[in-house]
C-alpha cells in the first residue's frame, strides 16, 4: 500500500518539479537583435486621413460656391446702383428708376431705356 501511494505520488510530484525546475533553472530569453519602429501610418489611420481630404475638399467646394454667389449678388447690386445713377442723371424725361426689376424704364412705352 505504500508502494502503490509512493508511485502514485512519485508520478504526480515528477511532472510539477521538472517544470519547477525548468522555470527556475532557465533565464528568460528574448531576442533584442531587431528594431521595430511603427511610423503609426496603418490602414485605419490612412483611411481616416483620406475621410478627412474628402471632408476637406467638399468644405473647400461648397466655400467657392458660395463665394461665387455672394460676389455675383454683389455684381448686381453693383451694376443696379450704376445703372440707377444713370438712369437718375439721363436727359430723358421720360426715364424713370424701377426698384423691382431694378432697370431704367421710359415712362410712355415701359420698355427699357439704356441711358
Amino acid at each position: 500500500m505504500i508502494s502503490s501511494f509512493s508511485r502514485r505520488l512519485t508520478m504526480i510530484l515528477l511532472p510539477v518539479s521538472f517544470a519547477a525546475s525548468v522555470l527556475m533553472g532557465v533565464p528568460a530569453q528574448a531576442k533584442t537583435d531587431r528594431l521595430v519602429i511603427e511610423s503609426g501610418d496603418n490602414a485605419l489611420s490612412r483611411q481616416h486621413a483620406a475621410m478627412e481630404k474628402e471632408q476637406w475638399d467638399d468644405t473647400r467646394s461648397l466655400r467657392r460656391k458660395v463665394n461665387r454667389r455672394t460676389e455675383k449678388e454683389w455684381d448686381k447690386t453693383d451694376t443696379a446702383f450704376d445703372a440707377r445713377d444713370n438712369c437718375l442723371k439721363s436727359a430723358n424725361v421720360n426715364a424713370y428708376w424701377e426698384p423691382d426689376t431694378l432697370r431704367c424704364l421710359d415712362r410712355s412705352t415701359g420698355r427699357t431705356i439704356h441711358p
